[in-house]
């Protein structure tokens, strides 16, 4: 089991230089979660697509649904005080202390492309190159 971070869940359906890595992720570990705020944080990036016009309605839409069905019964509320704790103590952003938070609950690793996250949390965050290595 790995926590995905929304980067992670959106490299899986729109191409980009970590989508090959996220794919073999798949593949070696199904079982993905992520705190209920990722469905907030993918529909914010498949606006900006739309925007972009680099992606349909009907695409962003499918995407959605896509994600939504992988991890369905995987979401997970995060315990407010340790969110704001570990934002306050390491810079990193409240919704970034979601991920971080649920990782360190569930006793997994946090699959993100987040340097910021990668450097201030080594013991549980890692890319999804280094994981499929």
């Amino acid at each position: 089991m790995i926590v995905a971070d929304t980067n992670t869940i959106a490299y899986l359906y729109l191409p980009s230089d970590y989508s090959d890595y996220v794919e073999a992720l798949l593949l070696k570990d199904p079982d993905w979660i992520a705190p209920v705020l990722w469905r907030s944080e993918l529909r914010n990036i498949l606006a900006l697509y739309l925007r972009k016009a680099l992606i349909s309605m009907d695409d962003a839409l499918e995407i959605q649904q896509q994600a939504e069905h992988l991890l369905e019964g995987n979401e997970y509320t995060v315990n407010s005080v340790d969110v704001l704790i570990t934002a306050n103590e390491s810079g990193c952003s409240a919704y970034d202390s979601e991920f971080i938070c649920l990782a360190k609950s569930q006793n997994c690793k946090l699959i993100t492309a987040d340097k910021k996250i990668l450097n201030q949390f080594p013991d549980i965050a890692m890319s999804a190159r280094e994981y499929v290595s």
